[in-house]
């Protein structure tokens, strides 16, 4: 698979996480809280490259991918992933810029589980969720491990890394974006040189 294959097969997953995290949320009621970005304002985030293949090809169709990648190596150590958009001074307000392209990470947090040691599935979730819902939450505990179905995030890490697994590879989430928009805009490089050879 070349590099844009491997976007289209990541989203592909995507969309399979999607219908399945639907329906959890909806039978849950344990979907993110409104205008929350509590997440998304922890610079610590772990991602991949190949998660982010599809908001990279995105940027650069809309011509953002150079502005994007100088914007993330000028920012600080420490920073707040760059699609965010904090909406108050503590940076736990706000939204993502690029919802439809965002992450498997961001896709799988509060709408999936982990299995743990003694194979017991245990929900992937922010403390905000656990106060803020905490019926739901204790109710949606329980119920996973005995007739509601949730997505367990090891499966579909596990489909990414069928894609291919060296770009599986984790970093901070503004690193793995970067690597990513490296990635795109290299191969979209190449991709001209060829089209000038061929013309």
């Amino acid at each position: 698979m070349n590099l844009a294959e491997k976007s289209l097969a990541t989203l592909n997953v995507f969309g399979e996480l999607e219908a399945e995290t639907k329906q959890f949320v909806s039978e849950s009621g344990l979907g993110c809280v409104a205008g929350c970005g509590f997440c998304c304002a922890n610079p610590k985030v772990p991602a991949s490259p190949l998660e982010f293949l599809p908001l990279a090809f995105d940027l650069y169709e809309k011509g953002l991918a150079e502005s994007t990648l100088t914007t993330l190596e000028n920012m600080e150590e420490g920073a707040s992933c760059v699609m965010y958009r904090s909406q108050s001074e503590d940076g736990k307000k706000g939204f993502c810029g690029s919802h439809p392209t965002r992450g498997m990470i961001c896709r799988l947090f509060a709408a999936s589980a982990r299995r743990t040691k003694y194979g017991k599935k245990d929900l992937i979730i922010c403390k905000v969720l656990k106060e803020e819902k905490p019926a739901e939450y204790n109710l949606a505990s329980d119920r996973i491990n005995k007739d509601m179905d949730i997505p367990l995030a090891t499966a579909f890490y596990s489909r990414l890394e069928e894609i291919d697994q060296a770009l599986c590879q984790q970093f901070t989430i503004n690193s793995a974006i970067a690597f990513a928009l490296e990635l795109v805009l290299r191969y979209k490089f190449y991709e001209g040189q060829e089209a000038d050879v061929i013309a």
